[in-house]
C-alpha cells in the first residue's frame, strides 16, 4: 500500500508540474538535478482495529529542492501541493490527505501529508473434506 501511495503522489506531481522536474523515491548521493522532488515515508504504522480490519497510519514528506535558494518558489510549489495532494487516487480508490503542512528549512520545502487507510487481512480458511463421527448410546455401552 505504501508503494502504491508513493507512486500515485509521483503521478499527481508529474501531472501538475510536468516532466521537467525529476522525482526521486530513493536516496541520491550524487547527480541530483534541481529543481526536483523527493518522496519519502516517515514512521508508517499499522494496528489491528477490529477482527481482520487494520488501520494504517502513513505520513509522507515530499521535499522540493528549488534551483538555487528561493523561498518564493517554495511557497508557490507548496500552494500547488496543497491542492493536488488533498485527494489522491490509488488502486483502492481515492484517499484524503490529512494534516497537510509545510516547512521551509535551509531553502528546501518539506511538505507533510498523512494518508491513513483501513485494510482487511485475508485469512486462509482450512476446509475439511470429510468428517467421520462415531457415537454411542448409554444403553448400547
Amino acid at each position: 500500500m505504501i508503494q502504491d501511495i508513493i507512486n500515485n503522489i509521483s503521478i499527481a506531481i508529474n501531472d501538475a508540474f510536468g516532466y521537467d522536474y525529476d522525482i526521486y523515491t530513493e536516496s541520491i548521493e550524487q547527480g541530483l538535478k534541481e529543481p526536483c522532488f523527493f518522496i519519502t515515508t516517515i514512521s508508517p504504522s499499522k494496528e489491528q482495529f477490529l477482527g481482520r480490519r487494520y488501520f494504517s497510519k502513513n505520513t509522507f514528506c515530499i521535499h522540493y529542492m528549488p534551483k538555487g535558494n528561493k523561498n518564493e518558489e517554495c511557497i508557490q510549489v507548496a500552494e500547488q501541493l496543497f491542492d493536488i495532494l488533498e485527494i489522491l487516487n490509488t488502486s483502492i480508490g481515492p484517499i484524503r490527505g490529512r494534516n497537510l503542512r509545510t516547512e521551509i528549512v535551509d531553502g528546501m520545502l518539506h511538505f507533510f501529508v498523512d494518508y491513513n487507510v483501513f485494510s482487511y487481512k485475508e485469512v486462509e480458511q482450512d476446509t475439511m473434506d470429510s468428517l467421520e463421527v462415531k457415537t454411542t448410546n448409554k444403553e448400547d455401552a
